[in-house]
C-alpha cells in the first residue's frame, strides 16, 4: 500500500471522504468527467455551453454550480481544497470583488443569482413550484430584510454512530477512540463547579493603589479645607462639599469590588452524574419565560428568534417548557408564533444534528464564517442551504402577518373560525393561552405555550413583573420544573450551553440548595462602532457583578437569570454547610444513598405556610406544585383541568388580597423590581452566582438612539429611588445581609444624589472663568504635589482595574462618559421626581414605557435621531455656559496682559475636562447632518442670551489697571 498523501476526514456511516492535501504537495487537475461534487454529492453538471463545468481552474476540485454560486455568495468565495479565490464564471451573477474581472462577457446573467440556483436544487413545493411568493408588500416597522429564494427538502437524519461522532468531534477530539477515559466514580465525587480567584499579581496592585488613593483624598481634603478662598468663600464652600460628596460615592461603590472572583464550570461531570447510560435522564427541567407586550416596538421577527433559540437549546426537549406572555394580547404575535412553532420543527432537527452555534436563525444565517470549517458532514452544506431558503420563507410569512396587522378593521381582529380575537381591547380582556407545542412521547421540540393574563381596568397589572409572576403560576399549575429562566423578547441564546452551565451550580448536592439564582452576562448587538452611549455597559457586567459574586451574589438584573422556583415563591434559604474537598454525589438521595425527603415536621411547616391563601391565592393545584420535592404535576390531572386552572391563576382578581409581588414573586413598588426582588433574596439568606462562559450566553438589542438610553437610564434611577424611599431601604432592611453586600445595594439606590454636586461642579468651571475667581488659593509646591498624586492615582487605580478585569480602556472611558452625561440629565429628573413622589408635591407619572427594539432598514438610522425630551436641557445648558466661559477666558486673559495667562490655562483644562465628557451627547445632539432641533436652538440662543448679558456685567474689554488710583493722587503722582 502506499503511503497516504493527506488527512483523511469523514465519517464512517456516510458517503463522503474529503482529501486534504498537505502545502507542499502538488495539487493536480482531477479528471472531472462523471464526478459528483464533493460539498453536496449531487453531478458537478455542465456550464451554459455544455461543457464540463469547473470551478476552480487552479486544482479542478470537483464543485457543482449551486455549491460554487452558494459559496461565492454566501462564503468565503475561495476553493475548499486549494483556498484560490474563486473566479467568476460565464452565467454566473457578479459578487463583490468581482469588479476587475471583465472577461466574461455575460451581462444579462451579472445580477441573477435566483436563476443561477435553480438549475439544480430540489424544490420543496409539491405542486410544480406553481405557487408565488407573497410580492409588493409595504416595508413597515418590525420587518427584516428578505431575499427570494426557493425552498428545498431538509435532509436526512444522522444514525446514532454519526451522532457520537459528531458530538467527539465537537468536543475537539478528532477520534473518539483518542478522547481521553474519565472515570465515572472519580467524576461522581468532584464538585461541578469551582471558584477560581483573580491572581494576586493583578488584584494585589489595585488593592495598593485604591488604598494609596485613599491616603491621597485624605491629604487633599485636609488642604481643601484648612485653605479657603477669602474673595470666593462661597465658591470653595460649594466646591469642597460637591468634591466630599463624589469622594464618598466613589468609596461606596469601590468597597464591595475588593473580592472578585470568577467561577469554572465541568459540563462533562455533570453529564456523567445525571445523563447515565441506559437510564432515564435526571437532569432538572427548566421552565422559560419570554415576555412581550407590543409588537410594533418588538417586532414578532425578534421575538421569534429568541424563542427558536430557546427551542433548540442543547437540553433534554422533555425537560423544556417555554412560556410566551404577551401582555400586549396582540393578534399579530400569537400567529406569530403559530409560524414559529411550525417552522421549529424544521430548524430545532437542524441545529442539534450540526451543532450550529447561535440557534437564532437570524443572527446565525447573518454571520460572515466559513460554515464548512470542522463540518465533515456531506449533508451539511446541502441542508444548510435548505435551511436558509426555508428561513427566507419563513420572514416573508412573518413579514406578511406584521403588513397585515397595519390595516386593523373597524370591528377588531377575528380569527379563522370567525371568532372576535379576545384581545381587540388589550387593556380589557380575558385570559388567554394555547398550547403551540405539547410534550408528547417521542417528540423531539419542547413544549410551547402561548399566553396572555387577563386585563381589566379596575385592577393594576405592575407591568413587567405582574407578567412575570402569572407566568410564574402558570408554569408551576402545567409544568412546575424546579427552576425557571427569566428572558426578555429581544435577547436570544447564543450558547446551547447555558442551562447545563447554570445545573452546575443549582444541582450541586452540598451548596446548590443554598444558591436563590445563576445570573449570566448581557452582551448586545447592532451597536454603533464607538459604542457612543456605553450600550456594551462592560463595567456593570465585567467588573460589578464579578465583584459581588465574592461577597453574596450578583443582583438580578431583569433578564438572562435562571432562578430556583423555591426562591421565587417566599421560602428562606436553607442552611448551607461548607462543602469538603472531595463529595460523594448520589443524585437525587442523601448521604446514605437512601431517597432523599422532607421530613415530617418540615412538610407539615410548609402545608402551613401553603394553605395560607392570603399569601398564595386560592389555587389549591398550585399549592400542592409548589409543595412537590421535585416539581412536576399530578399525572393524574386532565390536560383541559390544567388549562382551566392555569387561565385561573393568571386572572386579575387572584393577586388580590394575596402576598403575590410584596413576599411571593417578583416584587412590586418599584420600577427596578429585579434589584428589589434580588435584595429581598439576599435578604431572606439566598446567594446568586453569577456565571461568565467562554462564549457569550446571551445576546440582545440596546437602544443607540440618544433619547431612548436617557429614558432608560431615567427609569433606572426612578426605580432605585423608589427602593431608597420604601420600607425596603438598604440602609436598614434585611438581617441576613452580608456588611459589604448591603454597601452595594445602597450604592445601587443612592447615586442618582450625585447628580446634584456633579452638575455643580460641572458649571463651577465656566463661573471660574467668568468671574474670574478659582476653587483654591495660589497652591505651593506640596499642595501642588498632591493634587498631582490625586490625579495619577485616580488613574492609576482605573489602569489597574482594567488590567485585572479585561475591560478595554475605550469602553472604560465611555463608561466614564455617559456616567457623566446620565447623571446631568436622567439621573437628576429622576432625583427631583422622587423628591416630588416623596414629600409629596404632586403626581409624577412613572409608568413603565417600553424601548424599541426594531431593526432598521438604515444602518445606524436610530444612532442620528433627535426626539425632543426634556432630559436634553441640561447637558445643553452646561456645554453652553463652558463654552461661553472659555470665550470670556480667553478675552479676558488677552486684555489683562502675559502674567493673567498662568491662572487661565488651569480653569481651561477644567473646562475643557467637562466639555470633553459630554462631547458624545454634543455629537448625538447634532445628528448625522449636523442639524440640531429647532426648539434645542431655541434653548441655546436663549440660554446664550442670558450668559451674554453676565459677560456684558463682567466687561471682559475692559482695561482693568493694577496700578495707583488716579483719582487719589492725581496726573503728577
Amino acid at each position: 500500500m502506499e503511503a497516504c498523501t493527506g488527512l483523511f476526514a469523514g465519517t464512517p456511516n456516510s458517503n463522503e471522504l474529503v482529501v486534504i492535501q498537505g502545502h507542499d504537495e502538488p495539487k493536480p487537475v482531477k479528471n472531472l468527467d462523471g464526478q459528483l461534487c464533493e460539498i453536496c454529492g449531487d453531478s458537478v453538471g455542465l456550464t451554459v455551453d455544455g461543457d464540463l463545468f469547473v470551478a476552480c481552474e487552479e486544482c479542478g476540485f470537483p464543485v457543482c454550480r449551486p455549491c460554487y454560486e452558494y459559496e461565492r455568495r454566501e462564503g468565503t468565495q475561495v476553493c475548499p481544497q486549494c483556498h484560490t479565490r474563486y473566479k467568476r464564471i460565464k452565467g454566473s451573477p457578479r459578487v463583490l470583488g468581482d469588479e476587475d474581472e471583465d472577461d466574461v462577457d455575460d451581462i444579462e446573467h451579472e445580477f441573477k443569482h435566483e436563476e443561477m440556483l435553480q438549475g439544480n436544487m430540489t424544490h420543496g413545493d409539491s405542486e410544480g413550484n406553481s405557487k408565488s411568493k407573497p410580492v409588493g408588500l409595504a416595508k413597515v416597522n418590525g420587518e427584516l430584510p428578505i431575499s427570494s429564494h426557493s425552498v428545498g427538502e431538509p435532509g436526512a437524519k444522522l444514525d446514532d454512530k454519526e451522532k457520537v461522532d459528531e458530538w467527539m468531534l465537537h468536543q475537539g477530539n478528532l477520534w473518539p477512540e483518542t478522547d481521553a477515559s474519565v472515570d465515572p466514580e472519580k467524576a461522581m465525587k468532584e464538585p461541578l463547579s469551582r471558584k477560581v480567584p483573580v491572581p494576586s499579581g493583578r488584584l494585589s496592585p489595585y488593592r495598593m493603589m485604591v488604598v494609596a488613593r485613599l491616603l491621597l483624598l485624605l491629604l487633599f481634603f485636609q488642604y481643601r479645607i484648612f485653605h479657603p478662598v477669602p474673595d470666593a468663600i462661597g465658591l470653595w464652600f460649594i466646591s469642597v462639599t460637591c468634591e466630599i460628596w463624589l469622594a464618598l460615592s466613589w468609596m461606596i461603590d469601590q468597597l464591595p469590588k475588593w473580592f472578585p472572583i470568577d467561577r469554572e464550570t465541568y459540563l462533562d461531570r455533570l453529564s456523567i452524574r445525571f445523563e447515565p447510560e441506559n437510564k432515564p435522564n435526571m437532569l432538572s427541567p427548566i421552565d422559560i419565560i419570554v415576555t412581550t407586550v407590543d409588537p410594533i416596538k418588538e417586532p414578532p421577527l425578534v421575538t421569534a428568534n429568541t424563542v427558536l433559540s430557546i427551542l433548540a437549546l442543547d437540553y433534554p426537549a422533555d425537560k423544556i417548557s417555554c412560556y410566551v406572555s404577551d401582555d400586549g394580547a396582540s393578534m399579530l404575535t400569537f400567529e406569530a408564533l403559530q409560524e414559529t412553532a411550525e417552522f421549529s420543527r424544521k430548524w430545532v432537527p437542524f441545529c442539534k444534528k450540526f451543532s450550529v452555534e447561535p440557534r437564532a436563525p437570524e443572527k446565525y444565517f447573518s454571520e460572515k464564517i466559513d460554515f464548512l470549517k470542522d463540518k465533515l458532514q456531506s449533508t451539511y452544506v446541502k441542508e444548510r442551504r435548505t435551511m436558509k431558503r426555508e428561513y427566507e420563507e419563513f420572514k416573508v410569512r412573518i413579514n406578511a402577518l406584521v403588513a397585515k396587522s397595519m390595516r386593523v378593521p373597524p370591528e377588531g381582529w377575528t380569527m379563522k373560525d370567525e371568532t372576535p380575537w379576545p384581545g381587540n381591547n388589550s387593556k380589557d380582556h380575558p385570559s388567554m393561552i394555547q398550547v403551540l407545542l405539547p410534550h408528547n412521547v417521542g417528540n423531539e421540540l419542547p413544549c410551547l405555550v402561548y399566553t396572555s393574563r387577563e386585563k381589566r381596568p379596575a385592577f393594576q397589572h405592575h407591568n413587567k413583573a405582574g407578567a412575570i409572576n402569572a407566568m410564574l403560576r402558570v408554569s408551576a399549575v402545567l409544568s412546575n420544573a424546579p427552576f425557571v429562566l427569566n428572558l426578555d423578547c429581544n435577547h436570544y441564546v447564543n450558547n446551547s450551553k447555558v442551562v447545563r452551565e447554570a445545573m452546575c451550580f443549582f444541582m450541586d448536592i452540598q451548596l446548590g440548595n443554598g444558591i436563590a439564582f445563576v445570573q449570566f452576562p448581557l452582551r448586545f448587538d447592532s451597536l454603533d462602532r464607538n459604542d457612543r452611549y456605553a450600550n456594551k455597559n462592560t463595567v456593570l457586567f465585567d467588573i460589578n457583578l464579578r465583584c459581588l459574586d465574592g461577597i453574596q451574589g450578583p443582583a438580578y438584573i431583569g433578564s438572562a437569570c435562571i432562578f430556583r422556583r423555591k426562591a421565587l415563591t417566599g421560602f428562606d434559604s436553607p442552611k448551607t454547610s461548607k462543602r469538603p474537598s472531595m463529595v460523594q454525589v448520589h443524585s437525587k438521595q442523601d448521604e446514605n444513598g437512601e431517597e432523599a425527603s422532607i421530613t415530617g415536621e418540615d412538610k407539615e411547616l410548609l402545608k402551613s405556610e401553603m394553605n395560607d391563601e392570603n399569601k398564595f391565592g386560592k389555587s389549591i393545584l398550585f399549592m400542592n406544585s409548589a409543595l412537590a420535592e421535585e416539581g412536576g404535576v399530578d399525572p393524574s390531572s386532565s390536560q383541559e383541568a390544567l388549562l382551566k386552572e392555569a387561565i385561573h391563576v393568571m386572572s386579575s382578581r387572584y393577586e388580590d388580597r394575596t402576598l403575590w409581588g410584596y413576599e411571593v414573586g417578583l416584587s412590586y413598588g418599584s420600577i427596578a423590581a429585579d434589584t428589589l426582588t434580588s435584595l429581598k433574596m439576599h435578604c431572606g439568606g439566598w446567594r446568586s452566582v453569577y456565571c461568565m462562559p467562554k462564549r457569550d450566553p446571551f445576546r440582545g438589542t440596546a437602544p443607540i438612539n440618544l433619547t431612548d438610553r436617557l429614558n432608560q437610564v431615567l427609569r433606572w434611577a426612578v426605580g432605585s429611588l423608589q427602593i431608597l424611599f420604601s420600607s425596603h431601604c438598604p440602609l436598614l432592611y434585611g438581617g441576613r445581609l452580608k456588611g459589604l453586600q448591603r454597601i452595594a445595594y445602597i450604592n445601587s439606590t443612592v447615586y442618582p444624589f450625585s447628580s446634584i454636586p456633579l452638575l455643580i461642579y460641572c458649571i463651577i468651571p465656566a463661573i471660574c472663568l467668568l468671574t474670574d475667581k478659582f476653587i483654591t488659593p495660589s497652591v505651593g509646591t506640596f499642595a501642588s504635589l498632591i493634587f498631582i498624586a490625586l490625579f495619577i492615582s485616580i488613574f492609576a487605580s482605573a489602569i489597574l482595574e482594567l488590567r485585572w478585569s479585561g475591560v478595554s480602556l475605550e469602553e472604560w472611558w465611555r463608561s466614564q462618559q455617559f456616567w457623566v452625561i446620565g447623571s446631568v440629565s436622567a439621573n437628576l429628573f429622576a432625583l427631583l421626581q422622587g423628591i416630588m413622589r416623596a414629600l409629596p408635591l404632586g403626581r409624577v407619572n412613572t409608568n413603565f414605557s417600553i424601548v424599541s427594539k426594531a431593526p432598521d432598514d438604515v444602518e445606524f438610522r436610530e444612532l442620528y435621531a433627535i426626539r425632543w425630551t426634556a432630559l436634553l436641557i441640561p447637558p445643553t445648558t452646561i456645554i453652553i455656559i463652558n463654552l461661553i466661559g472659555i470665550v470670556a477666558g480667553f478675552t479676558d486673559a488677552i486684555n489683562s496682559g502675559e502674567h493673567s495667562w498662568g491662572a487661565l490655562l488651569g480653569k481651561l483644562f477644567f473646562s475643557l475636562w467637562v466639555v470633553i465628557h459630554l462631547y458624545p451627547f454634543l455629537k448625538g445632539l447634532m445628528g448625522r447632518q449636523n442639524r440640531t432641533p429647532t426648539l434645542i436652538v431655541i434653548w441655546s440662543v436663549l440660554l446664550a442670551s442670558i450668559f451674554s448679558l453676565v459677560w456684558v456685567r463682567v466687561d471682559p474689554f475692559v482695561l482693568k489697571t493694577k496700578g495707583p488710583d488716579v483719582k487719589q493722587c492725581g496726573i503728577s503722582c
